[in-house]
């Protein structure tokens, strides 16, 4: 019999669930039963009523062991058997990274999140990074080279193939390896492992240099205006893409009468006056 049932089919008394069996409060009578078990997996019968967590934290590329690995807690424990907690949890913290590779491979990991996490990134680049991280140990490219470059090549590489606009500047800001080592290591990663990116389409950083220079909706519409039609002449081309939005953003300020210096929209783009002069006069040309 169907649990949509209302009322017992013989003494027309009310129906209670009770775990998997509907029973009849009057008579007894089992209506109806459900085999499945709906409840959690395990219980914690501390709080049961108010903490409905059924399994631990999901499987995540950010860590190692994919999250899977668990910890030895501190409980109130007394004499031996304290010192015997304290060497079982020594011992199972050594037992999770048992090789360098696994020691190099947490270290990158941990500066992969701290990189993403300075740069407000979001989760999907983190496991991105880390992905191209672990692809990269298993080439062997990390092979004399920085693990700190690696970490921040691969946010960099992340940031290219989906298409969110960070350049090397601003990642070395954050980063602790420097501009060698992250040339070194993207340019492992691109040709060993033949990342799908693309040139960076300067618009992408329109928004963002607009904000940070306080600059409105309107000078940014200009600005877009001022790029398409560097697309149609090919001054885009062969230029660096965060140089040529600062130029469009400078050349719209003027127009508008705003106060807007080459030197604080090269600051903002990571590049010289000098790169900003140039675009801007093949801009006004």
């Amino acid at each position: 019999m169907s649990t949509a049932t209302v009322a017992c089919p013989e003494c027309e008394g009310r129906l209670r669930a009770d775990g998997d069996e509907t029973v009849c409060g009057e008579c007894g009578l089992v209506v109806d039963a459900d085999r499945l078990d709906r409840g959690p997996e395990w219980r914690s019968f501390s709080d049961d009523e108010t903490d409905p967590r059924r399994t631990g934290a999901p499987l995540t590329r950010s860590r190692h062991d994919r999250g899977l690995s668990t910890e030895i807690g501190h409980t109130r424990v007394t004499g031996r058997k304290r010192k015997q907690w304290a060497r079982m949890r020594r011992q199972h913290t050594r037992a999770r990274i048992s090789t360098k590779r696994e020691r190099n491979q947490v270290y990158g990991f941990t500066e992969i999140r701290r990189l993403t996490s300075a740069q407000s990134l979001g989760d999907r680049i983190r496991d991105q990074a880390c992905s191209l991280f672990r692809s990269a140990q298993s080439e062997n490219l990390l092979r004399g080279r920085s693990i700190e470059g690696f970490a921040a090549a691969a946010v960099y590489a992340a940031c290219r193939v989906a298409g969110i606009s960070r350049t090397r500047g601003e990642l070395l800001a954050d980063a602790k390896a420097d501009r060698g080592e992250l040339d070194a290591a993207y340019d492992a990663l691109n040709r060993d492992l033949g990342l799908p990116v693309g040139p960076i389409d300067p618009a992408e950083y329109l928004p963002r240099f607009a904000s940070e220079l306080d600059l409105g909706a309107g000078v940014e519409r200009d600005a877009r205006g001022y790029l398409d039609r560097a697309r149609e002449r090919g001054i885009v081309n062969g230029r660096n893409p965060s140089g040529v939005a600062a130029a469009c953003l400078y050349a719209a300020a003027r127009d508008r009468g705003l106060e807007c210096t080459q030197a604080a929209a090269a600051d903002v783009a990571g590049v010289t006056p000098v790169t900003l002069r140039n675009s801007y006069g093949d801009l006004q040309e």
